[in-house]
């Protein structure tokens, strides 16, 4: 790891609340980190990719008190659900954290004792409103209603009216230095639109949060005592009068835990600072904001690059939530379209950098269009083609041909895609080049080729040879170029075609894919394409909806 000579990439999600069973809202953004991450693996990179649950909510106290269960278990039974529907959807991080982690414990403590060494921390009192499932609210982030005033991003959760005593962080003792990084580092905060929401909102002023709860609810124990010793007694239990450390607080320290800050030394030194943490827009102020000025505290680097995604819309632009029962489960979705297919159409559908106003159907006509129809049957049509012309012998592509000259420019454009986290214009490029390859089959008209090639023509018998080796070079490229996306798919696409798909499960282990990604990357390789196979089986609405 430190002598790795290759290059790193360190990404993370945000963790998800382990209060009850995800959505594909909730996971959206985690199939999206989990195509960068191996995108960043098949380019030959030391990738290290992170996602987790944030177990120490007051919300999931309450809950688990709900179904009478003590907080353990019931967080136990929700990460389950997490990891059985991450599973099914191909999603692969190389750890997935807990906030409940031993060393994610002692991780979230150590920087708690070291914003305190650096004067960034005292004790004060906190009034005002406590959101269960995001913490503290200042009264510009409450919204008045008829029912009583709600947290804009949970308007479903009573809100609490809090007075106690807490520790307190000095945000605004890192109001400069943040807007130095946000004007010294442009690239810090993305899309450019919420940087600029965030650097406006430091401009405003910044304010001091609290970082502790008072009691010894279900959360970290604070590590201090009020009168500044530590709040471990001899026997290696702790004060409850100190309180539990805040859960935004914990949560956003599992960055550094994941890392290996206290497990693995050396892990750390090579993988901090993160390259890129994927979150949703309403926590950005937290990961912006709060976050840096925390890692400054504790003489730690600020993350490379946060990037923050918009939202799964229900019918009318609700938001999708499990309370409102408007949500897609993964299960369902899995079944309907298969892994790679729910992979695609969420990624497709919904653009990582807005949100999006999605539909079942919708889901539906851009599974048929673009993996049935369009990818799948270029594929199919091409393999059967080959096989029957050929009697099965893999034609090598043509040097010169529009699909050549085309792929570089479809090339280059998909991987600054993907580079600038916008997964959907990543599909858009290379769904082109499936249209543009489908073109090249109905201009060159295969079927009447082989037919004169039957008849003893040998210029058609030799531009027959030409046009197939070209359309399973682009069939190739297509199938390891989407691998991040359709990891499932790729190595049948490949396989159907003759060729060995050399990278792992997760996308590791096999030769940089931009070598592989080069046309005719393989051109003096004989070998035999095999049967064809629908890869895209088309969905009738009504069925997929049952």
């Amino acid at each position: 790891m430190p002598d790795d000579p290759r290059p790193r990439f360190y990404l993370t999600t945000a963790i998800a609340y382990a209060n009850s069973q995800p959505g594909v809202h909730t996971l959206y953004e985690v199939i999206g980190a989990d195509v960068i991450a191996r995108w960043h693996r098949m380019l030959g990179h030391d990738t290290r990719f992170l996602t987790g649950t944030d177990e120490h909510s007051v919300n999931i106290a309450m809950r688990s008190a709900e179904e009478g269960q003590d907080p353990r278990t019931f967080v136990d039974e929700k990460v389950a659900l997490f990891k059985q529907a991450e599973d099914l959807l191909g999603i692969r991080p190389d750890r997935f954290i807990r906030t409940t982690d031993p060393d994610h414990v002692r991780t979230a403590q150590e920087l708690v004792r070291r914003a305190y060494a650096n004067g960034d921390i005292y004790v004060g009192t906190y009034e005002g409103w406590y959101c269960p499932n995001e913490g503290f609210r200042n009264a510009s982030d409450v919204l008045e209603t008829a029912r009583g005033t709600i947290c804009p991003n949970h308007p479903d959760v009573p809100l609490q009216w809090l007075s106690e005593q807490n520790w307190f962080f000095r945000l605004s003792a890192y109001q400069e230095r943040l807007e130095r990084h946000f004007e010294e580092h442009p690239e810090f905060v993305q899309p450019d639109y919420r940087r600029n929401e965030m650097l406006g909102f430091i401009r405003q002023g910044l304010e001091d949060f609290s970082i502790s709860r008072a009691g010894a609810g279900w959360g970290i124990p604070f590590p201090i005592a009020d009168n500044g010793e530590t709040a471990q007694r001899e026997d290696g239990s702790w004060d409850p009068e100190a309180g539990t450390i805040y859960v935004w607080y914990d949560a956003l320290i599992n960055y550094v835990t994941g890392a290996g800050f206290d497990s693995d030394p050396e892990a750390f030194a090579h993988y901090w600072p993160a390259d890129l943490h994927v979150i949703g827009k309403d926590i950005l102020r937290f990961h912006t904001i709060f976050w840096p000025a925390m890692l400054w505290s504790a003489g730690l680097e600020a993350p490379r690059k946060v990037w923050a995604h918009g939202w799964l819309l229900a019918a009318g632009g609700e938001r999708m939530s499990k309370s409102r029962g408007n949500f897609f489960d993964p299960g369902d979705f899995v079944a309907a379209f298969g892994s790679d297919g729910a992979r695609y159409v969420a990624l497709r559908e919904v653009p990582f950098d807005k949100d999006a106003e999605v539909s079942w159907d919708g889901f539906v006509r851009r599974y048929n269009a673009d993996l049935a129809n369009d990818f799948g049957n270029l594929v199919n049509r091409t393999v059967s083609m080959t096989n029957r012309y050929l009697d099965r012998a893999r034609p090598a592509p043509g040097p010169e041909t529009d699909l050549a000259t085309e792929w570089l420019t479809v090339l280059d454009s998909y991987g600054r895609a993907i580079d600038g986290c916008l997964l959907h214009d990543a599909l858009a490029s290379l769904w082109s080049y499936v249209a543009e390859a489908n073109r090249y089959v109905d201009a060159e008209k295969p079927w009447e080729l082989a037919k004169a090639s039957k008849g003893g023509d040998t210029a058609a018998d030799e531009r027959l040879r030409d046009v197939l080796g070209n359309l399973v070079e682009a069939c190739r490229l297509l199938g390891l170029a989407a691998a991040p996306f359709l990891p499932a798919t790729a190595p049948r696409v490949l396989a159907q075609l003759g060729y060995a798909y050399p990278y792992g499960d997760d996308g590791n282990g096999g030769p940089p894919v931009l070598d592989e990604l080069r046309w005719g990357a393989h051109a003096g390789e004989q070998g035999r394409v095999a049967a064809p196979e629908p890869l895209f089986p088309r969905l009738e609405t009504e069925i997929a909806a049952d």
